[in-house]
């Protein structure tokens, strides 16, 4: 046999070994789910999803702008939207808005009627999502959305002029007391609060001071501390802030590198959980991303820089030494990624682009594989990040994550342009909706996945409380644990008001065949976790149950 026909064999055998056992992730074919798992949920769902929030009746509230034009679902007559003012179209009579159902996988359109574009959110203890500012008519105006169940019907309600100032890419925080404060937003260096203490809104310097030269440091990133305190990050800088004295308590150095954080160099921000079994609390800030001061400017003459790699951590409550940021790569760059605590204590980051900036048409580069990463250190000291399955979509500018019920990610969005978008383009406007399915919901994990059997769904402070949960092989030398979570308002990268508890106390107990209880005590104080509605869930050898709806007051 010649030699090139040897070749030709040896090609046409590699070939077939090829097709047989695909490269890795598909290789691990025995173990389904190792590497995570997209589903396509729905095509289109009318609307592309700019802003999202999981309700207490397990439906989530998706909207994007009233001043892209057309979308592709029709109001429920006779709700049309007239604008004079309008530059797209001034009588608009599709949704903007709509309402999904998780269990039923349906949607129906919701009437928004003023505009909600880069706008901010909130749930108040009562359930009732608090929707604060937008763009045009919209910029002082509060929205309310009240969670319904059965054949109710549930839409926006809508107060204009009822904030004090525009709140046009501000933020939200939900506080101890109930409250909202909403903070900063575009040439804006104040908050206020919701309800209004006053008709008046309260200067902070430490916004004007941290703007960069394009007078950007919008959507800044806000944590509750366990001390009742917030934690600020705008840009490069972060504070301890009294927010009842308007007083810094603590500035910290400025994170590593030229890098700014927020938007348009938009990075991504979370408070790591906090684990009630440890004393002291040691709060730790997460922030992972971004992109050069000069990103979203180089865009106009055709240059996309390079995202930031980089992770930062700062623990806040280290008073023995100076305070450092620990920095880490991620294993690409990634700008305008959403980044989401998952029930197993790990952080899943998601969406974004390689190069460029936040903003319109100023990206390049679609990062389809999220990141898993472990906050807690290896035996050699080491943090891990694990790379997931790629999906088929693009996710770039206005695209959106928030955690499900049954601990899914639910994914939509991404539309890069001034409008609606579907030809021509690189990147289209996309409104269909995914969801990608962590690796410890493979269906390996199943006989060890606790089930929630019985729970009282309303939980007391510091009160100790005891749960049922079904598992089918329980490992004795394995722990088990009971977190809480807070659905997270997420749009621009930003989760808002996203924090997970550890609660105290984990004594396990066997009350039947492959039934088990297990006793742990409420948070500690409303500063650990404000009053409202929480996802709790069980985890057991690292796997966690579905959530179940608790209220804590």
């Amino acid at each position: 046999m010649s030699t090139k026909m040897v070749r030709n064999t040896l090609l046409i055998s590699l070939l077939i070994l090829i097709h047989l056992f695909p490269a890795t992730p598909q290789i691990l074919s025995s173990y389904p789910g190792l590497h995570g798992e997209w589903t396509l949920v729905h095509e289109s769902i009318g609307i592309s999803a700019m802003h999202m929030q999981l309700l207490k009746n397990n439906k989530v509230v998706i909207f994007d702008r009233t001043d892209f034009g057309q979308s592709n679902i029709s109001l429920p007559t006779p709700h049309c939207r007239f604008d004079p003012n309008e530059r797209v179209l001034k009588t608009d009579c599709t949704a903007h808005s709509i309402l999904y159902d998780i269990g039923t996988n349906t949607f129906t359109a919701l009437t928004v009627q003023t505009d909600t574009w880069c706008s901010s959110g909130a749930v108040l203890p009562n359930g009732t999502l608090v929707q604060t500012g937008g763009y045009n008519d919209g910029d002082h105006v509060i929205r309310t959305l009240t969670p319904c169940n059965g054949f109710q019907y549930c839409d926006w309600v809508e107060l204009p002029l009822a904030l004090s100032q525009r709140r046009w890419y501000a933020s939200n925080q939900i506080l101890p007391d109930g409250r909202v404060i909403i903070v900063g937003g575009r040439g804006q260096f104040n908050y206020e609060f919701y309800p209004k203490e006053s008709q008046n809104s309260i200067w902070f310097s430490f916004l004007q001071e941290t703007r960069d030269r394009y007078e950007n440091n919008l959507y800044p990133f806000l944590h509750l501390l366990p001390d009742g305190n917030l934690f600020v990050f705008a840009n490069t800088r972060s504070v301890v802030f009294d927010y009842k004295r308007n007083h810094i308590v603590r500035e910290f150095p400025t994170i590593p590198g030229d890098n700014p954080r927020n938007y348009p160099s938009t990075g991504s921000s979370v408070l790591l959980p906090i684990d009630e079994n440890i004393n002291p609390i040691e709060p730790e800030i997460m922030i992972c991303g971004g992109a050069g001061p000069d990103a979203f400017h180089l865009v106009s003459r055709g240059t996309f820089v390079p995202a930031s790699s980089t992770c930062g951590r700062l623990k806040i409550t280290d008073r023995h030494r100076e305070p450092a940021w620990e920095m880490e790569n991620m294993p690409m760059q990634r700008v305008m990624s959403d980044m989401l605590l998952l029930p197993d204590g790990d952080v899943i980051i998601i969406n974004g682009a390689g190069l460029g900036s936040a903003g319109w048409d100023s990206a390049r580069n679609p990062v389809t594989r999220p990141v898993i990463y472990n906050p807690k250190r290896d035996n050699n000291n080491n943090n891990q990040f694990y790379v997931m399955a790629a999906s088929q979509r693009p996710r770039l500018y206005h695209s959106t994550a928030i955690l499900l019920t049954d601990g899914r990610i639910l994914v939509g969005g991404s539309n890069p342009h001034i409008y609606y978008n579907f030809t021509g383009v690189d990147y289209p406007t996309d409104l269909s909706l995914e969801s990608f399915a962590p690796p410890y919901l493979a269906p390996r994990h199943d006989s060890v996945r606790p089930s929630i059997i019985r729970i009282d769904e309303t939980l007391s402070y510091g009160n100790l409380f005891s749960l049922t949960f079904r598992v089918s092989r329980f490992l004795r030398n394995s722990a088990v644990s009971v977190r809480i979570v807070a659905p997270s308002f997420n749009t621009h990268s930003f989760s808002m008001n996203q924090r997970m508890v550890v609660l105290k106390g984990d004594q396990v107990s066997c009350v039947g065949s492959e039934h088990y209880r297990v006793s742990s005590y409420g948070p500690s104080t409303a500063e650990i976790a404000p009053p409202g509605y929480y996802l709790l869930f069980v985890v057991h050898s690292g796997i966690p149950s579905s959530g179940m709806w608790v209220k804590i007051q």
